[in-house]
Order: C-alpha cells, then structure tokens, then sequence
C-alpha cells in the first residue's frame, strides 16, 4: 500500500469527509437499511499494539447489545485472550454493555447522523519493562 493512502486511512473519519458529504452518506444509508444504524469504529489516535480494522463503517442492528458488538469487534480485531478491548463512545464515555445500539445511538450520535466509536487496549496483566521505560532512558541508566 503506498504511503499516502496508508496516511489517508490512518485520518479520523471526520477529517477525510467533509460534513455535508457525511450527512448525506447517513441519508443514504438510512433511506436504504431503515432498520440499521450507521457506525463509524476507528482506532483510538495513541494506540500501538491493536491493529487497524479494514473496515470502519458498520451498519449495526437496533436491537444488537454494545456488548454484542464489542464481541464481534474482538473477533474481527482477532484479540487473544489476555488482551483487553475498550470501547469509547463519542470518544468521551464507557456505555453499559447490556444497553442495545438503538439507544446509545439515540444518546451518543454526531450531528452528522453516525455513532462514532473508538476502540483502545490497556496493557492489564504486566508491561515488558524495556516498553515501559521512558524514551530517553535505556536499560543501562536504570541501575
């Protein structure tokens, strides 16, 4: 992939549309799927270690738990076991995962008409201690 495409994908969706563009991508999609919502999922801007989706856009049924939909972006994302997934809504909040996509997107939607979600990851069990130091200290300084 060259690398400006790379950098285009690697733009917050906001950025590479314009809101016009966004708005009535929305109308489109809800004229065609009434019974779906539009979901954006982009990968929080500092995360290092979960990779990219290949896709961002999600129609999502209403009716589907935020904890359904965290389930399946695991497995898209193919996380094992010890890794964990965090889900921001708007990119300012936890939800509940038992609440249904229709009302978070009753709640959380842009003014552009898409839930826009962000996935993190949080080292849980134990960071390797070379990762962990500051950029400017090596091990050698740490004695």
């Amino acid at each position: 992939m060259a690398p400006f495409q790379r950098s285009i994908e690697m733009m917050p969706f906001k950025q590479r549309k314009c809101l016009a563009t966004r708005r009535d991508e929305v109308c489109s999609i809800r004229a065609k799927f009434p019974n779906k919502l539009p979901v954006i999922v982009e990968r929080y801007v500092c995360e290092k270690t979960l990779p990219l989706l290949d896709k961002t856009k999600f129609l999502v049924p209403y009716e589907l738990t935020l904890g359904q939909f965290h389930c399946l972006l695991r497995n898209k994302i193919a996380l094992d076991s010890s890794q964990a997934l965090f889900l921001l809504v708007a990119e300012r909040s936890i939800a509940c995962m038992s609440s249904n996509m229709g009302e978070v997107y009753a709640l959380h939607r842009d003014a552009d008409g898409f839930l826009y979600i962000t996935y993190a990851s949080q080292e849980t069990f134990g960071a390797d201690q070379t990762a962990a130091m500051l950029p400017c200290q090596t091990q050698d300084d740490s004695n």
